[in-house]
């Protein structure tokens, strides 16, 4: 199993209105196509205004096929251009399990 971390940092004082895209048009197309997050996050001390995502998969050809179908839905489409301009930078990294 790995986990993708991706990390958002948003445009100052927008966190709550993103969080209300993602729960209106973003969490259902991201489930039926990654599965249930493993956690979603905001930054209380920090770099605030960041949003933070983490999703399992069993491998990267697993992470890479059900990103395609993700990028592919219209519906998360309509997301994407709902919060475009909340987004400052993204960030991903891939954890692999301690072993």
């Amino acid at each position: 199993m790995i986990i993708e971390e991706r990390e958002y940092r948003l445009v100052p004082g927008s966190t709550a209105r993103y969080l209300q895209a993602w729960q209106r048009l973003g969490r259902e197309p991201q489930t039926r196509h990654l599965g249930e997050p493993a956690g979603v996050y905001t930054v209380e001390i920090g770099d605030l205004n960041t949003l933070i995502y983490l999703w399992r998969f069993t491998d990267l050809g697993d992470r890479g096929e059900r990103r395609r179908a993700l990028a592919g839905d219209p519906d998360f489409a309509a997301f994407r251009s709902e919060v475009r301009d909340l987004l400052v930078s993204q960030t991903n990294r891939i954890l692999l399990p301690a072993q």
